[in-house]
């Protein structure tokens, strides 16, 4: 494992515990304590944890992980919540994609799909403010790349600010799946508010929208409010989601899926 490989295996042993000791890093990665204590000061130092005395906390729900330490959290989940979201899409559709490893998987489902890959031309559009994704589909030949434009956030590689606002707004999306940090019966929120206006924007401009969060977002409530949940048709989730929170949330009118 070379350095950069156990960086994201702290943050990942970080991101499920919420907090680390030394010695909890020293056995589950069999590396010595000095080499942990370094490791924990780098990341401080990134701002992506909080040192203690004997280890590190992770920061407050305020804070946001960046995209590429994120991505193999929750993986199966989020692949399963990505099938049953490009279920949704029909071919000749616009299709609203923002940020965030959930939407990445939904992209790459959509790249994979043979009955859209087979037509002539482009048989969907993508409209995305990610720009990871945006590369991502790029080259497929079957899949139509709008980008809105703005500025990038580093943390998620998504663009927000007034052109992404301005491009948004003057398009018309079929369905939308808008990645959230947090979804209860207050509505859907993210870290961050620039990603948040954008997401809000998006899901306005659909005939559909469609919150894609695996079960660790519900009941839960970040910085910046999206939308409330009438915005919204339909939430994929998966089937660790406490039944207590989709009845919450049934309540509420909006449709819960679990994705298998």
């Amino acid at each position: 494992m070379n350095r950069s490989e156990r960086l994201m295996a702290v943050l990942d042993l970080l991101a499920e515990n919420g907090q680390l000791d030394v010695d909890e890093v020293v056995t589950a990665l069999d590396v010595s304590p000095a080499t942990v204590r370094r490791d924990l000061d780098t990341l401080a130092e990134q701002n992506l944890l909080t040192r203690t005395r004997g280890g590190a906390v992770g920061h407050s729900v305020s804070y946001d992980l960046p995209l590429r330490y994120k991505r193999g959290q929750r993986a199966d989940e989020k692949a399963a919540i990505a099938r049953a979201a490009c279920a949704l899409v029909s071919p000749g559709d616009v299709v609203g994609l923002c940020g965030g490893t959930t939407s990445t998987a939904i992209a790459s489902e959509l790249a994979a799909r043979s009955d859209l890959s087979d037509a002539p031309g482009a048989s969907i559009t993508v409209v995305t403010n990610a720009i990871n994704i945006a590369s991502q589909l790029a080259l497929r030949p079957h899949i139509k790349v709008v980008v809105t434009g703005g500025v990038v956030h580093a943390r998620s590689y998504e663009l927000t600010g007034d052109f992404a606002d301005a491009v948004l707004g003057g398009l018309a999306i079929d369905i939308a799946f808008i990645g959230v940090n947090g979804v209860d019966i207050e509505g859907a929120s993210a870290y961050d508010e620039g990603e948040a206006r954008v997401n809000r924007l998006m899901a306005e401009r659909a005939r559909r929208a469609v919150i894609v969060a695996d079960s660790e977002k519900l009941g839960r409530r970040a910085f910046a409010t999206i939308a409330s949940l009438d915005t919204f048709d339909v939430l994929l989730t998966d089937s660790r989601a406490a039944s207590d929170s989709i009845a919450e949330l049934t309540e509420r009118g909006i449709d819960v899926r679990i994705a298998e």
